[in-house]
């Protein structure tokens, strides 16, 4: 009897596609789009993403636990996830 199945599935198609966009330093901070997937599935995933990022910019050192909370629900979603903060991801990462 197999110990983990998960590792034997093939991997799934993506079911919608989100773009996580910040839209500055004046609330609301964030906004969730889409450009395709179920929008039920959409609806709820962007709910719970504003719920964890609402009050955080970018900078705040909360923002990157919080992210990478968003990062693991696209993925057990099956979204494919894009970030748009605004500034090159390098200058993102290393301020």
């Amino acid at each position: 009897m197999p110990d983990d199945l998960d590792d034997q599935q093939e991997p799934q198609p993506p079911r919608g596609h989100v773009r996580v966009v910040y839209l500055g330093p004046v609330a609301p901070h964030w906004d969730v789009q889409s450009s395709y997937g179920d929008p039920q599935v959409i609806s709820a995933f962007r709910d719970r993403t504003l719920a964890r990022l609402t009050l955080l910019p970018p900078h705040d050192p909360q923002f990157r636990r919080n992210r990478e909370r968003v990062v693991r629900d696209a993925e057990r979603e099956l979204l494919e996830l894009e970030w748009d903060l605004g500034v090159p991801e390098e200058e993102s990462a290393s301020g």
